[in-house]
């Protein structure tokens, strides 16, 4: 299958990452993000699905729109999966805050509208 054929798949997994990091801090504050390991751990895990999946995005796709950040979202889940000692919580949060709903937006964008269902 053509790296084109399979960007629809990987739009829709990082369209729900987004969906579950927003989910996730929904109603939290910095603080229960900091002291809630378990929401840590979920917002980072989101993070992780979100820049393997733009990973995979076809060049073209990733060239036709440079108003995605495709490189910084791969960069982060880099930095989470090999250098996690090194991972600022407060930076991770705003992400969450600032960067993934901004993303949420985009990347809906490029999804095809679903067909009306008349004949």
């Amino acid at each position: 299958m053509r790296p084109e054929n399979r960007d629809g798949a990987f739009l829709w997994d990082m369209i729900q990452a987004c969906r579950d990091i927003l989910d996730f801090a929904s109603h939290k504050t910095f603080q229960d993000f900091e002291n809630d390991k378990m929401l840590r751990s979920a917002v980072e895990r989101q993070i992780l699905i979100l820049g393997e999946a733009a990973r995979n995005i076809s060049d073209s796709l990733k060239q036709r729109t440079p108003q995605i950040p495709w490189k910084l979202i791969i960069a982060q889940r880099n930095i989470l999966a090999h250098e996690y000692g090194e991972v600022l919580t407060e930076r991770i949060w705003n992400v969450v805050q600032h960067r993934i709903p901004e993303l949420l937006g985009q990347l809906q964008a490029l999804l095809p509208s679903p067909p009306t269902g008349t004949d």
